[in-house]
């Protein structure tokens, strides 16, 4: 399994969790179409966005202009959320790659206008990110 079928399978698995309250093991295997054994990417995706969600959210929130967390799409805040989780906790992925991943993602599971709005908030994040790590 790739990367990007790694965040594929631990986006839909995260939605299911979010959404519908339904249990890890349970969201992995229904996501899980080739029964193989679960990358450990997957696994790091999840533990590091479910252990920091409240930080991750409130990074997200800084972001949203004339928006609130609350009212962006459930697909969408799942695609944010595992992407600034992986912009904060996966040092050897090029923030560059985990902004087009997300963007990737929304193809697949958004529209053009999720496209561009996930790109921004992003891209402020990312910006905010470098601007820290060199003070």
């Amino acid at each position: 399994m790739n990367r990007r079928e790694a965040r594929k399978m631990a986006l839909q698995a995260l939605f299911q969790m979010t959404l519908s309250g339904t249990e890890r093991v349970t969201a992995l295997n229904a996501v899980n179409e080739s029964g193989q054994p679960i990358d450990p990417f997957v696994n790091q995706l999840l533990d590091n966005t479910l252990t920091h969600e409240n930080e991750i959210d409130h990074l997200i929130s800084k972001h949203l202009k004339n928006w609130s967390l609350e009212r962006v799409g459930n697909i969408d805040k799942t695609i944010l959320r595992l992407a600034v989780s992986e912009i904060l906790y996966f040092d050897d992925i090029p923030t560059t790659v985990t902004v087009n991943e997300a963007v990737e993602l929304c193809k697949i599971y958004s529209d053009a206008q999720t496209r561009k709005f996930v790109n921004g908030v992003l891209a402020g994040i990312s910006k905010e990110i470098a601007t820290e790590s060199h003070e």
